[in-house]
């Protein structure tokens, strides 16, 4: 381009941009100020653009020390309910605790009031199953021994056959070795037949009548334990009214000594038949405890040991509430703690069919 059109161009922007250049020189000469209404920036707009922009920052801030404060807050009243729960629970074990307490004195108190009876144990068997205790009785006329039993479970005893045979027989000690009990007992009557040794009348082994179930008859009775582990006996007339009792084990002979703490009448021929011999005895207390009682003799014959007039003595002075007498004589046993406690007649235990066994 030539320097007359450079000129010529020049010329023109410089008339294009006078008008404005002389309006800026008015204004400024003049002092012109210029005014926005407050359409132009609305209330809420100037709000938002002139608020301090660490407001919603510090509001959240604050929210959060408000949520903070109501937890901390919940969280101590929460502790102080658990604490309130924790005291009252432990209260609740305080008292409830005196309550089995209480609930079990008098047992306390009737175990150690027939405890003194018998005086000072001379053996103890403690278990989660039975509290055994052996006691020595200083009996005028004859050596006598005590077996008191408390049974806490149902498998605590059982009555066994002789070799688990109907007919079959072994000694007091050879069951407790064979079935590895704690304590033996020698228990109903028998009748040899055929070279075997059978119980006598009704006996009953894990609920099942063994031979089945014959009446009574003469001065014969039954005497078991049923579920509950309660003293059952007496005279049946027939096997329901034995059923009616749920025996689980028991065994039969002569005669019965006490019902209700009070004598029974002894028939003549269980006076002098004999009068005296070896002697075991099983009774029971109004706890449900178990009393044997197992007197020495030296034979058969009639000359020593306890006659069943005396046996009934120590029964109430013990503050027996039933009692049956047991096979007698030679049949005689107490094992305790495997250890032959008794003196048999025979010199020897004897091969019985049924004994009582107790399991620790």
């Amino acid at each position: 381009m030539s320097a007359a059109s450079i000129r010529s161009v020049n010329r023109t922007l410089l008339l294009a941009c006078t008008p404005f250049v002389g309006m800026l020189v008015w204004m400024l000469v003049s002092n012109v100020g210029i005014e926005l209404s407050e359409a132009t920036f609305p209330m809420n707009a100037r709000k938002s653009v002139l608020a301090d922009p660490v407001a919603p920052a510090a509001k959240a801030i604050k929210g959060l020390g408000q949520a903070q404060a109501i937890a901390k807050e919940t969280g101590k009243s929460i502790q102080r309910q658990l604490t309130l729960y924790n005291k009252t629970n432990a209260d609740m074990k305080k008292i409830a605790s005196l309550a089995s307490a209480q609930a079990g004195r008098p047992y306390q108190i009737y175990d150690r009031r027939i405890t003194r009876k018998l005086g000072a144990p001379a053996a103890t068997i403690q278990s989660d199953k039975l509290q055994a205790q052996l006691f020595y009785l200083g009996t005028r006329n004859f050596r006598s021994y005590a077996l008191k039993v408390k049974l806490k479970d149902e498998s605590a005893m059982k009555l066994v056959l002789g070799n688990d045979k109907h007919g079959g027989a072994e000694t007091t000690l050879a069951a407790v070795n064979r079935y590895k009990a704690a304590i033996g007992v020698n228990a109903g009557g028998f009748a040899d037949s055929g070279g075997k040794r059978y119980p006598l009348s009704t006996t009953v082994v894990d609920g099942e009548y063994v031979g089945g179930f014959q009446p009574s008859y003469k001065d014969l009775f039954f005497v078991g334990l049923n579920g509950n582990n309660k003293l059952v006996g007496g005279k049946f007339s027939s096997k329901q009214q034995l059923d009616a009792l749920g025996p689980k084990f028991g065994a039969s002979f002569v005669p019965v000594l006490l019902q209700d703490g009070r004598k029974t009448s002894i028939p003549s021929k269980w006076q002098s038949s004999p009068k005296r011999a070896p002697r075991t005895v099983i009774a029971s207390y109004k706890d449900d405890q178990l009393l044997f009682l197992v007197a020495d003799g030296y034979n058969e014959s009639g000359s020593s040991g306890a006659t069943l007039a005396e046996m009934q003595i120590l029964l109430q002075r013990y503050g027996a509430l039933d009692g049956y007498n047991l096979d007698g004589g030679g049949s005689t046993s107490l094992v305790f703690n495997g250890r032959v406690i008794n003196n048999p007649s025979d010199g020897n235990l004897r091969k019985l069919p049924t004994n009582f066994l107790f399991f620790k």
